[in-house]
C-alpha cells in the first residue's frame, strides 16, 4: 500500500531536480554567430519626372465671416468648373485642396475681422493640358508647382535599379568573403529598401502680376529628374 506513495514522493524529487535544468536551458543564449558579415550594396536609375501638380489659390478677408466663406466659395465653385470642363483621368485630375477660415484680432485681443483661403489642385501626366488650364483660370492664382514621378514611372525603373542592388551586393558578399580566406557564402538575411530624390522644381513663370494679360497661355515650366534609389541591406555567412 505505500508503493504508490513512494512513486510519488520519487516523481516529485524528480521533477525538482530537473526544473533548474530547464529554466538553465531556456536561459542559455542564442547561439553565437561566426564568420558572418553585414553588408549593403545600392542601384540607382535616373530618370525624367512625368508627374505635374499646380496649385491655385486665393485668399479672401472681411468684417463678416459669411461673406468671407461665401467669397471663397465662389472662387473656388468658379475654378472648379472651369478646370472640369478640361480634366481627363490620368491626364489631368482636378481636387479641391485646403479650405480655411480663420478669426483676425486686434491689438486688445478681440476678434475684428475674418480672413480666408482656398486651394485647388490640377495634377497629371498631360502638362499642356494642366498648364494651359491653369492659365485660363482667373479666380485664383498659381500658388505653387511640383514635380514628381508616377507610379508608372516609378514602377518601370524601381526593378532596373533593385537589379543593380542585388548584383552589386552579391559581388561585394563574394569579395569580402574571399578577402576573408573563405571560399564561399550563403545568405542569411535580406532586406530591400526603395525611394526617390527628386531634384527641385524649376518651374519658369511668368509675374503672378500679368495674370490677366496671360489668360490663354500655357504656363511655361520645367520638369527635372528623380533618381530611384534601391538600395539592398543583409547579412552572409561565410564558409
Amino acid at each position: 500500500m505505500r508503493t504508490p506513495t513512494l512513486i510519488a514522493v520519487c516523481a516529485l524529487f524528480a521533477g525538482a531536480a530537473l526544473a533548474p535544468a530547464a529554466m538553465a536551458q531556456q536561459a542559455m543564449p542564442y547561439e553565437i554567430l561566426q564568420n558572418v558579415a553585414q553588408l549593403s550594396a545600392s542601384g540607382s536609375v535616373e530618370v525624367q519626372q512625368d508627374l505635374l501638380s499646380i496649385s491655385l489659390s486665393t485668399t479672401r478677408d472681411g468684417t463678416d465671416a459669411g461673406v468671407v466663406q461665401t467669397q471663397l466659395k465662389q472662387a473656388l465653385d468658379t475654378a472648379l468648373a472651369q478646370a472640369k470642363q478640361a480634366a481627363a483621368p490620368g491626364q489631368m485630375d482636378v481636387r479641391t485642396g485646403n479650405f480655411s477660415l480663420y478669426p483676425r484680432y486686434n491689438k486688445d485681443g478681440k476678434i475684428n475681422g475674418w480672413q480666408g483661403s482656398t486651394e485647388l489642385v490640377l495634377e497629371g501626366k498631360d502638362f499642356p493640358r494642366i498648364t494651359g488650364t491653369a492659365g485660363k483660370i482667373q479666380t485664383l492664382t498659381m500658388s505653387n508647382v511640383g514635380f514628381a514621378l508616377s507610379r508608372e514611372q516609378r514602377a518601370r525603373v524601381e526593378g532596373d535599379a533593385q537589379a543593380q542592388a542585388i548584383e552589386r551586393f552579391k559581388a561585394k558578399a563574394g569579395e569580402v568573403a574571399r578577402n576573408f580566406g573563405f571560399s564561399s557564402y550563403t545568405l542569411r538575411e535580406v532586406s530591400i529598401n526603395a525611394n526617390d530624390q527628386g531634384s527641385p522644381p524649376r518651374p519658369r513663370m511668368l509675374a503672378m502680376s500679368a495674370k490677366a494679360e496671360m489668360s490663354d497661355a500655357s504656363i511655361p515650366v520645367e520638369a527635372g529628374k528623380s533618381t530611384v534609389l534601391v538600395t539592398v541591406s543583409g547579412s552572409v555567412q561565410m564558409k
